[in-house]
């Protein structure tokens, strides 16, 4: 059986679970977060928990019961507590502002780059380099960080660019040989 399918969730105060069919539609003090879940496997609320259950031990199944499983908890938690994910700037001159509802970025290209966060997600702003994606669907924090990230990656050789905090970049050591040519 799976080992994560298997572990029911318990679900907070304040949050408010409901079942219709194939749907699932999580509300909370956050927001509300909604998703249709495959038909093979069921779902039961009981005892302030909900517990997962699949008809079969067939390989698609085994793998659904843990999926559906971690879908569903992360709607609680997001609905509950939320999700940050947080990044930073490291280069000389990158710089980060909020302009109204936009982000704007300068990351040492000939312009600035505007970014405007999608509804539901809100980027805070620590300082000039510091800052996080937050919002209550784990998707969308991790997608709208990826976007934010891919502007100008992280480089191997001066380890400039957007990364996540705490990320460690592998360096390479660059242009070793130079200078070192011998006659022969």
């Amino acid at each position: 059986m799976s080992r994560i399918g298997k572990l029911p969730i318990t679900v907070p105060g304040g949050v408010k679970v409901t079942l219709e069919g194939r749907g699932v539609k999580v509300e909370g003090p956050k927001g509300q977060l909604e998703r249709t879940l495959p038909a093979e496997i069921t779902v039961k609320q009981a005892d302030g928990q909900l517990v997962f259950e699949r008809p079969s031990d067939d390989y698609k199944h085994r793998a659904l019961h843990g999926l559906v499983r971690s879908l569903v908890n992360n709607m609680v938690t997001g609905v509950s507590q939320g999700f940050t994910k947080h990044l930073e700037l490291v280069g000389v001159g990158y710089r980060i502002a909020k302009q109204g509802d936009e982000v704007v970025l300068s990351l040492g290209y000939s312009h600035p780059i505007r970014f405007k966060p999608p509804q539901g997600i809100s980027v805070d702003i620590q300082d000039q380099t510091k800052f996080s994606v937050t919002g209550i669907s784990i998707e969308d924090v991790g997608q709208v960080a990826a976007n934010l990230r891919g502007l100008r990656p992280p480089e191997p050789y001066k380890g400039k660019g957007v990364m996540y905090r705490g990320e460690r970049i592998r360096r390479k050591a660059g242009k070793a040989g130079k200078g070192a040519k011998t006659t022969a």
